[in-house]
């Protein structure tokens, strides 16, 4: 279970029904407090955890609600007592708070050389009391309402471990530091019986309450006593039931299960179903129990990381839920002896930690997909994802027998058929992932003269790259063997990462330095520093563009390939060991120094706008909280997302670029694109019948007051002196079209003409085009300043296209007056020779754009 020690998890057993306890599903996960917990308790209703001095409850396994603080020393006892919580530090300072108001009732001291508390109880059916057990041996039995002592049980002048309550009432189990458990009846001072464990002192008790008296007692190293109370003995031993100590175990009520929980970051549950009383594993959940050693995205869809830690395992761990994490297991040098001769004998067959392994999926169905070093061993493992399993190979040379050779660094061909192995000896060899056949070695004798630091094969299985200690990188071809290139570097290598799509390599120096070479041309193309530190891993981007390299001096760093600039570090608490980034670019994971945690980063660029821009030489990384190990993270990292985007310039795009620069206007094509065709559009969209406008009179029809009622003739202008012909002058109003025209003729500025003429649509253009002449209100003068208009556009090379588009359409309309017009002519005469010269220019980038890329089609690179 990666994750921090400063939240606890909430697991589902389905109201223990043994049918349902299958599904040992992940309920709840709390959030996190700013400190590691060391000690927990629950109620019907909150869960209590400790922190250092404080603890707070939580309400539905989820949010703090209640935070009690009072204490001086370290809390390590908590007991539920009804709307009450008692809680009790290192001091041996007891405190009784009233939950809800989170007020302090009662505080009691001890003297810690007469009696430190090292373990608390509430008897069943003992109103307001409590026992305390000390590490001195003797017990207490407290009233807590009235604030006095009641009884001291002498005890057994062994320090006292564990205090659980019997099914019986007024009968205790009391575990002591010999590993003795005492079944004593506190009502009447007695000891019923004495149990005793050979495996140091007790660290928990529980009774079965199914019907079987049985007692179940755990010890520091990992096993578990089973103890018959009717016939008061040891009736069987859960041997090695964790690899560390049992930290808590628990018989569920009225059932034979078995919950345990150790220091191994494991979580088990054993199911008591045999005829000798037996418990069997039922389910479990574990994470690693030791700092992780390797960490990878396994697959394409970015969905599993495989991990290897110092504790021998290899497991699986979703991204998307944890119900898919799977362990693969410890890996074990004999198989068949294990089987024979049981699980007792496991330990000593067990091979050591995984220190490099490289995994690929092509071929994950057919046979093992994961190969894999270890820790002073010659032989690489093979294993098995789809079986989850050790797999049937273990591939070194024949010819090598001694000890000192260990292999340093693997890589799998991207086809899933070959493994490439680099020895300490500077030997690198190639084997079958199908047969775990022996096909060869590179070089005559060995590789490199120093230990190998890096393998990689190309994408098409025609180049492995091979690096060594003394600093060469050697170049060679894949099928025949032979070296094709050698190059000396400025330092020894650490660590290499190729990515396989972009043929980019990246090598990790001893002197801290990063370099990038392109595999192609066989040369470095870039070259970082910065770090402080050893690097550990690196990382790149799905799309290569990125470059993530980890360190001991605690940052993580990306590197921009295309502009050779830093453009993210951030400073960590602990040093990163191990970086990868997810093939679908959305999170990045990283292992650290200590922690058995895979922490995951999310991508921040595919969400929000984020800045890109080179970080100067002296930029000091901010420290940045591991995930889920701060209280207020969520807080602090929307912070941090919002100050960039409030520093970062927003770049608007100028309407010109260049003045050199042929520009577009944003119109879209509709606005200009038919301008020629709008006679067409305006035919075809004519109805076939014109509308039929009813008759109709008007309402109040005029009459002539008589006798007789007569209809009122229409009204005659009887004046001879007004003129019969319609006066044009007078009807034709000039737009505002034609009006900044005139203005322009004057002080020669045509943008508010052009903006105007940009609002209109189709039509409307037409419209104010068919306008400029005489004959519909115009003039000779604003014709010519719409020319004057189209010159401006094309000298300024904007608006190109509503340029050619105008001008197309006023050469449509008015074709038959513009010869007939000296002023226009020549005009045109002007305008003619600008547009054949801007279209020579872009006819001339259009050819040469049209060669390069037929040439790149073509050519063979």
């Amino acid at each position: 279970m990666p994750g921090s020690v400063n939240t606890f998890y909430t697991l589902n057993t389905h109201n223990n029904s043994i049918k349902q306890v299958q599904k040992l599903s992940l309920v709840a996960v709390s959030n996190s407090v700013p400190q590691d917990i060391c000690c927990m308790a629950a109620d019907g209703r909150l869960v209590f955890a400790a922190y250092g001095n404080v603890f707070s409850a939580f309400a539905r396994n989820k949010e703090v609600v209640h935070t009690f603080k009072g204490h001086k020393a370290e809390i390590h006892l908590l007991q539920p007592f009804g709307d009450h919580i008692i809680s009790v530090d290192t001091d041996s300072i007891l405190i009784i708070w009233h939950i809800y108001s989170e007020e302090e009732y009662l505080q009691l001291t001890f003297d810690k050389s007469v009696f430190k508390i090292s373990a608390i109880l509430h008897p069943s059916t003992y109103l307001n009391k409590i026992l305390l057990g000390s590490e001195q041996g003797s017990l207490q039995l407290w009233n807590v309402k009235s604030n006095k002592l009641l009884y001291t049980f002498l005890g057994w002048k062994i320090g006292v471990t564990a205090l659980q309550q019997a099914p019986a009432v007024d009968v205790v189990a009391v575990g002591l530091m010999s590993g003795q458990v005492i079944i004593h009846n506190i009502k009447f001072d007695e000891t019923l019986m004495k149990f005793r464990q050979d495996w140091g002192p007790i660290t928990s008790i529980s009774f079965r309450t199914d019907g079987h008296p049985v007692m179940a007692a755990g010890s520091p190293c990992g096993h578990i006593g089973l103890w018959d109370l009717e016939d008061k003995k040891l009736i069987n031993q859960m041997r090695n039931a964790h690899s560390t100590a049992i930290a808590g175990l628990t018989f569920l009520h009225r059932e034979p299960l078995l919950v345990t929980n150790g220091a191994d970051n494991a979580l088990r549950i054993w199911i008591f179903d045999g005829p000798t009383g037996e418990g069997r594993l039922l389910r479990f959940r574990m994470g690693h129990s030791a700092p992780l050693t390797k960490i990878r995205y396994y697959g394409q869809n970015g969905q599993q990381i495989l991990s290897a830690s110092q504790d021998g395992t290899l497991q699986s761990f979703s991204t998307i839920h944890e119900k898919f994490n799977k362990s693969l297991g410890h890996g074990l040098i004999n198989k068949k002896r294990v089987k024979r001769k049981g699980l007792q004998n496991a330990m000593s067959v067990r091979l050591p930690p995984i220190t490099k392994f490289a995994a690929e999926e092509a071929r994950e169905s057919d046979w093992d997909s994961i190969i894999a070093c270890h820790q002073g061993k010659l032989s690489c493992s093979t294993w098995n994802y789809q079986r989850s399993t050790i797999g049937a190979y273990f591939l070194k040379p024949k010819e090598l027998k001694t000890d000192d050779i260990t292999a340093t660094a693997v890589d799998i061909t991207s086809c899933g058929n070959f493994a490439v192995i680099g020895l300490s000896s500077g030997t690198v060899d190639v084997y079958n992932m199908q047969s775990g056949i022996h096909r060869g070695s590179f070089g005559e004798d060995q590789a490199h003269k120093g230990s190998v630091r890096g393998v990689a094969v190309d994408g098409l299985n025609q180049l492995t790259i091979t690096t060594g200690s003394e600093g060469l990188l050697k170049f060679w071809n894949f099928k025949n063997k032979i070296l094709i290139h050698s190059m000396s570097l400025d330092s020894s290598p650490n660590t290499m990462l190729l990515h396989r799509d972009s043929g980019i390599l990246g090598l990790a120096l001893d002197d801290f330095s990063i370099s990038v070479l392109d595999i192609e041309t066989r040369k470095i193309v870039r070259e970082f520093s910065g770090h402080h530190g050893q690097i550990n891993d690196l990382a790149f981007s799905p799309d290569g563009r990125w470059l993530i390299s980890a360190s001991m001096d605690c940052t993580v760093r990306t590197w921009d390939l295309p502009s050779g600039c830093l453009i993210d570090s951030f400073l960590l608490d602990s040093a990163p060991l191990n970086v990868t980034m997810s093939p679908t670019g959305d999170f990045l994971a990283t292992s650290h120094v200590d922690h058995l945690g895979i922490y995951l980063w999310s991508n921040v660029s595919l969400y929000s706008v984020v800045s890109l821009r080179p970080l100067p030489t002296d930029y000091v990384p901010s420290v940045v909280m591991l995930p889920g190990t701060c209280q207020t993270q969520d807080v602090e990292l929307s912070e941090e997302t919002i100050e960039p985007s409030d520093e970062m310039i927003e770049y608007d795009s100028p309407e010109q670029l260049n003045e050199q620069l042929v520009t577009l206007s944003l119109l879209p094509e509709s606005r200009w694109k038919n301008l020629l065709n709008l006679d067409v559009i305006k035919k075809k969209n004519k109805p076939k019948e014109p509308p039929k406008v009813p008759k109709s009179a008007p309402f109040f029809i005029p009459t002539i007051p008589g006798l007789v009622p007569r209809y009122a003739a229409p009204e005659q202008n009887n004046d001879p002196h007004q003129s019969k012909v319609v006066n044009l002058g007078i009807l034709a109003q000039k737009s505002d079209f034609c009006l900044k025209l005139e203005e322009g003729l004057v002080n020669n500025k045509y943008e508010a003409a052009l903006n105007l003429l940009k609002e209109l649509g189709p039509s409307g253009i037409e419209t104010e085009l068919r306008s400029l002449s005489p004959d519909c209100g115009g003039s000779i003068e604003v014709m010519q300043s719409f020319l004057k208009m189209i010159r401006m556009m094309l000298d300024r090379k904007r608006d190109f296209e509503l340029a050619q588009a105008y001008l197309a359409l006023f050469l449509k309309l008015h074709l038959k007056l513009l010869p007939s017009e000296p002023v226009l002519l020549e005009e045109l005469t002007k305008l003619s020779s600008q547009v054949e010269e801007n279209w020579i220019h872009l006819q001339s980038l259009f050819n040469q754009s049209m060669c390069i890329l037929n040439y790149i089609k073509s050519a063979l690179l």
